[in-house]
């Protein structure tokens, strides 16, 4: 009679935490990771994975992915866990309720939004618990100005709220709203810190950048963190940094060393992708980045921005719509040192920024698969964590300006175990999750290192990683022999238990 459910057989098995790394077997019975040793006894169903890794899935705290057809692509780029943590929603109960009725490739959660919360205290929207409304309104200029006391306690109060319907944390989403004043972010903080809840911040414009602004963005975080106590979560250091990465990863190192909580994550890109109506694309302010209108392809149309006038055009028609940004030059040796040091900062996590799915053509079916060829989005929704993987353990262009490789271990570290750290305290379910080892949920990728690497590109954006063998989340496979499984929705609500 068999033991298991489910045992993966003969692989590389490597826990971050324990630091086992060695070949052995893994047991799963049900959602959970029953044994990890030699010889294990049979199981139900059985995986010869010699040659493999087999490690925690990776936990993604910075998806803006909200369907089952964009979860399925993150699946595929070995993440069994997807936060929206940046943004958030809200009303946040409404938004977790959502998403169980559709069903979850992967498991999901949200934090609560500042940026919501002042659209609806500050500029009088409506909030329904989609990213849609995020988007809809982020161009608008009534939620961007310095915010009244009455408006600034309205706000807190949805803050407050959220948090105690088991939001994870507190998105901020500060440099959308460059006319708020610092000291509601010092209010804020004190609210995550009295919640023990981090926040997760998308830094206000930093003094290279925009010399008036009305603090840098990267001493603007440490200084809540020291101020408050608060766990300050610096979002996409990169993309806000560009070449001032290595000042601002002083300024973190700085705050670490004096004892505050300020953790960062990175992507390994060199565009972004944001809402064309964001503050900082306007046409006035493009200079400060070094952009300009053809600088940007607008998603929903593959076009490349012709002028300042077309510019104006679709921030007026569409401020909702997709963009992609052109920050730093892939193709250049120092601006990819640039991108690497961002994510081997030690400490860092490894985080895609995921962006929704936009069709050119008609919208299919939520649950197609595969998914049409006009499907559209930016290549780190496909492919972050497997191109991280390959530049930080693999990749040896550049690695003179950019740092040495890293053990792999210290790697996916960065992918499962680290993310789960941040969120563990307030989160008792992340206390099971980045870990492989008995007891730990059955959150599992099993990858070839050989291989292991993105194939989505800015032109097929869509294309899955390569080497992701299988994907168990909570036990079942969610990708089997590189092949996605269309009818399986095993993910689960990743909730917090209020103070």
């Amino acid at each position: 009679m068999s033991e298991w459910d489910t045992v993966l057989r003969g692989g590389r098995v490597i826990d971050p935490e324990s630091g086992l790394d060695a070949v052995a077997d893994v047991a799963v019975d049900g959602d959970h990771v029953a044994a990890v040793g030699q010889d294990l006894g049979p199981g139900r169903a059985e995986h010869d994975v010699t040659g493999l890794v087999v490690t925690a899935g990776f936990i993604d705290l910075h998806s803006h992915v909200s369907t089952v057809a964009g979860l399925r692509l993150q699946a595929l780029d070995g993440v069994t866990t997807a936060l929206e943590l940046e943004a958030g929603v809200s009303p946040v109960d409404a938004a977790y309720r959502a998403a169980a009725a559709e069903g979850r490739p992967v498991n999901y959660g949200f934090a609560a939004s500042w940026g919501l919360a002042r659209m609806a205290a500050v500029g009088g929207a409506a909030l329904d618990g989609r990213l849609d409304s995020m988007l809809s309104n982020l161009g608008r200029s009534e939620w961007q100005r310095e915010a009244t006391p009455a408006e600034v306690t309205a706000l807190l109060a949805r803050l407050s709220a959220d948090l105690a319907d088991g939001a994870l944390g507190i998105g901020v989403l500060l440099g959308y709203a460059p006319g708020s004043d610092p000291a509601e972010y010092l209010q804020v903080a004190a609210l995550a810190a009295e919640a023990g809840t981090p926040t997760f911040t998308h830094a206000r414009d930093i003094i290279e950048l925009v010399p008036h602004t009305r603090a840098d963005g990267a001493e603007e975080i440490v200084r809540a963190a020291g101020e408050t106590g608060a766990h300050m979560h610096y979002c996409h250091v990169n993309s806000t940094s560009q070449r001032h990465i290595d000042r601002v990863l002083g300024v973190v190192a700085r705050a670490q060393a004096a004892g505050s909580r300020v953790t960062t994550e990175a992507y390994p890109y060199g565009s972004g992708m944001t809402g064309i109506g964001a503050a900082f694309l306007a046409p006035e302010r493009l200079g400060e980045r070094g952009l300009t209108p053809s600088s940007l392809m607008y998603a929903p149309a593959g076009e490349r921005i012709a002028s300042l006038e077309r510019l104006r055009e679709l921030r007026r028609t569409d401020p909702g719509g997709l963009v992609i940004i052109e920050l730093l030059d892939e193709a250049d040796p120092a601006d990819r040192a640039l991108l690497r040091r961002s994510l081997a900062f030690p400490g860092a996590i490894v985080a895609s920024d995921a962006m929704p799915l936009t069709w050119t053509g008609p919208e299919p079916d939520p649950l197609a698969w595969p998914l049409p060829g006009d499907a559209f989005t930016h290549p780190r929704s496909a492919g972050t964590f497997a191109r991280s993987l390959r530049l930080l353990t693999r990749d040896t262009e550049g690695l003179s300006s950019g740092g040495g490789p890293l053990g792999l271990a210290e790697a996916l570290s960065k992918c499962n175990l680290l993310p789960a750290r941040v969120l563990q305290d307030r989160v008792p379910a992340m206390r099971r999750k980045g870990r492989l080892q008995a007891g730990s949920d059955a959150d599992i990728v099993v990858f070839d290192p050989a291989t292991i690497s993105d194939r989505s590109s800015y032109a097929d954006s869509i294309r899955p990683s390569a080497g992701i063998r299988h994907v168990l989340v909570n036990g079942t496979l969610v990708v089997r022999d590189t092949e996605l499984v269309p009818s399986a929705l095993p993910g689960r609500p990743v909730r917090a238990d209020p103070r």
